[in-house]
C-alpha cells in the first residue's frame, strides 16, 4: 500500500499521518525528515541539497526528486509506504510516476484531507499567548478559565505571534490552495484521490480513512 496524504496547513494530517503509521505500520515519509536525513549522512543528493538550503534557496524540483528517490529504494519501503509533504507541484507528481514503477513503488491512492479555507484560517488563527508566562490558548478550542485572565499566572497580557495572525494564515493557505490545486485535480484524472472530510471529530475522520486504505488492502 503506498500513499500519498494531502491537505492543507491546519487540516489535521499530522493527526491522521500518526493513525494510519500507528495501525498500518507504514514508513512515514516526510520530505522535511529525508532532507535532514540526506543531510545528515552526506548523500550525494543531500550534500547538492545542502548548498541550496545554506543559502536561504528553495531546493531544486531535480534534488526534491532526488532525495525521495532515493529514500523510496531503501528497504523498509518495500511493502509499503506514506508520502506527507511530496508532491508539492506537478513537476514532482510527474517525476515520482516516472521513477515510481521503475522501483516497483507505484502509488495506490491519494488521501486528501479537505477542510475550507475559511475554517482553516479561524483554526489558524485562533491561538494567543500570555505574555507573562508563554501560556497558549485558542479562541475556539481552549479559553482561560476566566476570560482575560491567564489559568497559570493570573496575568492579564495576552498577544499573538505574526504568523498566527489573520492575515499571515490567510496568505500561507493561498499559497498552498494554489500549490494544491493542480495536484488533486491531477490525482483525480488518475482515479487515485479520496477526499476524507476534515471538518469534524479526529476519530470520524480517521473512520473514513481506514475504511478507504482497508478496501486498498
Amino acid at each position: 500500500m503506498n500513499l500519498i496524504l494531502m491537505g492543507l496547513p491546519g487540516a489535521g494530517k499530522g493527526t491522521q499521518a500518526q493513525k494510519i503509521i500507528d495501525e498500518f505500520h507504514l514508513p512515514h515519509i516526510s520530505t522535511g525528515d529525508i532532507f535532514r536525513d540526506a543531510m545528515k549522512n552526506e548523500t550525494e543528493m543531500g550534500v547538492a541539497a545542502k548548498k541550496f538550503i545554506d543559502q536561504g534557496e528553495l531546493v531544486p524540483d531535480e534534488v526534491t526528486n532526488g532525495i525521495v528517490r532515493d529514500r523510496l529504494a531503501q528497504a523498509d519501503t518495500e511493502n509499503g509506504f506514506m508520502l506527507d509533504g511530496f508532491p508539492r507541484s506537478l513537476a514532482q507528481a510527474e517525476a515520482l510516476d516516472s521513477f515510481g514503477p521503475e522501483l516497483n513503488r507505484t502509488i495506490n491512492a491519494v488521501i486528501n484531507i479537505h477542510v475550507e479555507p475559511d475554517v482553516l484560517i479561524e483554526r489558524l488563527s485562533g491561538r494567543y499567548i500570555c505574555r507573562t508566562c508563554g501560556a497558549t490558548y485558542h479562541k475556539l478550542y481552549h479559553n482561560p478559565k476566566v476570560a482575560g485572565t491567564c489559568d497559570v499566572c493570573g496575568g492579564h497580557d495576552f498577544y499573538q505571534r505574526e504568523d498566527d495572525k489573520p492575515a499571515t494564515v490567510k496568505n500561507r493557505l493561498a499559497v498552498n490552495v494554489k500549490a494544491n490545486t493542480p495536484l488533486v485535480d491531477y490525482y483525480t484524472k488518475k482515479g487515485l484521490l479520496y477526499t476524507v472530510d476534515g471538518n469534524r471529530d479526529i476519530d470520524d475522520v480517521y473512520v473514513d480513512i481506514e475504511k478507504i486504505l482497508k478496501n486498498l488492502k
